[in-house]
């Protein structure tokens, strides 16, 4: 039977290919599908760090899809080439 570590991990992978892709809105939903099968695997270990480290980098990635999907996220690491 599948667990779900095995389904967060292929989601993983399927976010991993999508940015690849460029498909970058479409693999910000796949990671936070793969974020709650981690979150629900944490609970059912009774990892309450686990859960509430997991559950602050899915607000931390939230938070940078809201800001690139505004538009106000740099488009490169120079900052130069930003402008």
């Amino acid at each position: 039977m599948i667990s779900v570590a095995v389904i967060g991990g292929l989601l993983l992978n399927i976010g991993a290919f999508l940015t690849f892709k460029g498909k970058i809105y479409e693999a910000v939903g796949a990671y936070l599908f793969a974020d709650v099968c981690w979150i629900y695997m944490a609970y059912e270990r009774d990892d309450v760090w686990g859960v509430i480290s997991i559950v602050v980098g899915v607000i931390f990635g939230f938070l940078a899809f809201m800001k690139m999907k505004s538009g106000k996220m740099n488009k490169s690491i120079n900052k130069e080439e930003n402008k």
